[in-house]
């Protein structure tokens, strides 16, 4: 396990990555697919299969996004769709700016542009999100 100096404070790094993800658009193909050859690899994984859902990201899951040296966000068409993932994205993002965490963006299935202007099926979520009130816009 690598040891960093971050403002003033030693952070022990628990995993290599934390990959972030849409389950529904990434968890038996691409995800597994990618899950192998990062251990074949060596390289320790955590993703949120081992998390339970709920209303709120646990602080076990926040502990982990922060005890990673690497975010890798996959980014899919029903990504945007999950408050839960939004939410991950969030800490993931404060941690990179707080910490300068490494964050590798993949996109998958889904056009870059999609995701940084917000159009299509990002779009369409942003909207959804908005009407129901389950995701604070803000963020």
């Amino acid at each position: 396990m690598a040891t960093f100096m971050t403002s003033s404070k030693v952070r022990q790094e628990k995993y290599d990555v934390f990959v972030s993800f849409r389950g529904s658009d990434t968890r038996c193909g691409f995800l597994s697919h990618l899950r192998k050859q990062l251990q074949l690899k060596g390289i320790n994984v955590y993703d949120d299969e081992r998390s339970k859902r709920g209303d709120k990201i646990s602080s076990a899951l926040s502990e982990a996004i922060q005890k990673s040296r690497i975010a890798l966000v996959i980014f899919s068409k029903d990504y945007a769709y999950s408050g839960w993932c939004l939410e991950e994205l969030v800490i993931i993002m404060e941690y990179n700016r707080v910490n300068n965490q490494i964050v590798i963006p993949v996109f998958y299935d889904i056009d870059p542009s999609h995701v940084r202007h917000k159009k299509g099926s990002h779009e369409d979520a942003f909207v959804q999100h908005h009407n129901n009130y389950k995701v604070d816009l803000r963020k």
